[in-house]
Order: C-alpha cells, then sequence, then structure tokens
C-alpha cells in the first residue's frame, strides 16, 4: 500500500516570515481587535510554530509594534485617498488628514485601535514602514498640510507644533467615541457627516488660533 505523501511544510526566507507575521497579525486585529493579536494566534494564522517568530520579534510587544507600524501604513494610505479628492488648497488637505484618520478607523476599528501599537513615542511617527504610498506617514501628512497654510501665510510657522497638536487630538478623540464609545451605534452616514464637520471646525479653530 502506497503511503500518503504528507503535505510540504510552509517555508519563508529572505524575511518572508517576518512579514508573514506582520500581515497575519494585521488582518487578525482587523477582524477582532487587539485582544486577538496573541503569539500563538498569530503564528497559527502565519502557518507556523509560536517558536519560530523568535526568529524576527523578541516578544509579542516587538511583533504587536510592528503590527502597529503596518497599521499606521494603512492610516497614512486613507489619509492620502481622501486628500487626492479634494485638490491643493491646504485647508482642504488638512481637513482630509481628519476625515481620512476617522474613515481609517470606522472602516478597520480593529486596525485603528492596534495602530497605536506602533506609537509608542512621537520618534515613531516618521517610521519608514509606516509610510504610505506617496512616502509620507499619517503624522507627515498633516505637518504637510500644515506647512501648506505657512507657506499660504494662513498660519505662522510658530504655530504648527501647536496646531498638530490640537488637530491629532480632535480627530483621535471622534474617533475613539465612534469605534469604541457611546457614538459606535450611530449609521455610518451620521459619522461621516460629523466627521466632515469636525474637520471643518478643526481647521477654522486652526486658522482663528494663528496671529
Amino acid at each position: 500500500m502506497t503511503q500518503a505523501t504528507p503535505p510540504a511544510k510552509r517555508s519563508y526566507h529572505h524575511g518572508n516570515l517576518r512579514a508573514a507575521l506582520i500581515s497575519a497579525g494585521y488582518e487578525l486585529a482587523c477582524a477582532s481587535g487587539t485582544e486577538a493579536v496573541t503569539l500563538r494566534a498569530v503564528t497559527r494564522a502565519a502557518g507556523v510554530s509560536p517558536t519560530a517568530a523568535y526568529r524576527h520579534f523578541a516578544d509579542l510587544d516587538a511583533l504587536r509594534f510592528a503590527i502597529g507600524v503596518h497599521a499606521m501604513s494603512r492610516l497614512a494610505r486613507s489619509i492620502e485617498r481622501h486628500q487626492a479628492a479634494v485638490g491643493n488648497d491646504p485647508g482642504r488637505l488638512l481637513e482630509a488628514v481628519g476625515t481620512g484618520y476617522v474613515a481609517f478607523a470606522l472602516d478597520s476599528p480593529g486596525a485603528f485601535e492596534v495602530a497605536l501599537f506602533g506609537l509608542v513615542g512621537m520618534e515613531h511617527v516618521g517610521l519608514a514602514d509606516g509610510r504610505g504610498e506617496g512616502g509620507r506617514t499619517a503624522f507627515e501628512l498633516l505637518l504637510d498640510a500644515l506647512a501648506g497654510l505657512v507657506a499660504a501665510g494662513r498660519i505662522d510657522q510658530d504655530a504648527v507644533d501647536a496646531a498638530a497638536i490640537q488637530c491629532w487630538s480632535s480627530v483621535h478623540g471622534f474617533a475613539s467615541l465612534a469605534t469604541r464609545g457611546p457614538l459606535r451605534n450611530y449609521p455610518r452616514e451620521t459619522l461621516d457627516r460629523m466627521a466632515e464637520r469636525l474637520a471643518r471646525d478643526v481647521v477654522a479653530g486652526v486658522l482663528a488660533a494663528s496671529p
């Protein structure tokens, strides 16, 4: 009797295992949130043993960090898509940073949650793996839009740092309310309208605050 040939084991080389683990973890986060991102679950989804992950990541925190940075790149792409639809006006581009940020959170609440694993400190806002298709991270896209307002004479350079935190905290707060807070049961179209209004109001506030 001929024995069945056992299935070939999946093999990874030249860094493919690292990418596979990050991709598997990101998909788990999208589907089930941060609690689903465990070492055992990620390696199972990637088709390898838990010990295989230690070739590329020191521990679960390191793996989650890498997944978070990858999620930040997806956030940057969401912002890029929204900016592509509004033209070149710096005010509209700044609004699109906000609406793109919120849209990412609403489209993928789990990915939005895990994205913060990639921002342990402000030194991580410009990491290469967090860049979108245009080569800029979400935070860099925010700074670019503010720089456009400076170049247009609509705000002072000295106002940029405070404006960046104002914009970020405002849209992040709304995104958190809309995905994990009391607004999470609102219809999507309502949340989109609220996000657009918020983005306009935030930009108006930035312009009004600058001398």
